[in-house]
């Protein structure tokens, strides 16, 4: 198995050098790097609704026939305990 080390970080007048792996003497950029981890595909929305009040998540996916998995994957940063009166909710999309 290849074996990972990493420099050291180095802070100089208060402004943090990024940590570089090294792999087999190969200096990883950082630009490889944030390919690798913005790769991460984001959900298109095509129809949204707006929260009534009483709704729940449970109540909004089950009106439109959705599976919760599908429901959250089509809106991911939403938070299911806080929703509010007028949020707008994505209820049709795909979750690439």
């Amino acid at each position: 198995m290849a074996e990972s080390r990493f420099l050291g970080v180095q802070r100089q007048s208060g402004f943090k050098i990024s940590v570089i792996p090294v792999r087999l003497g190969r200096v990883v950029s950082a630009s490889t790097m944030a390919v690798a981890t913005t790769a991460k595909a984001t959900p298109e929305c095509d129809t949204v609704v707006g929260v009534e009040s009483g709704d729940t998540c449970f109540d909004i996916a089950d009106k439109f026939q959705l599976t919760t998995e599908f429901f959250d994957s089509i809106n991911p940063n939403l938070n299911c305990d806080a929703l509010f009166v007028g949020q707008w909710v994505c209820v049709d999309g795909t979750a690439n």
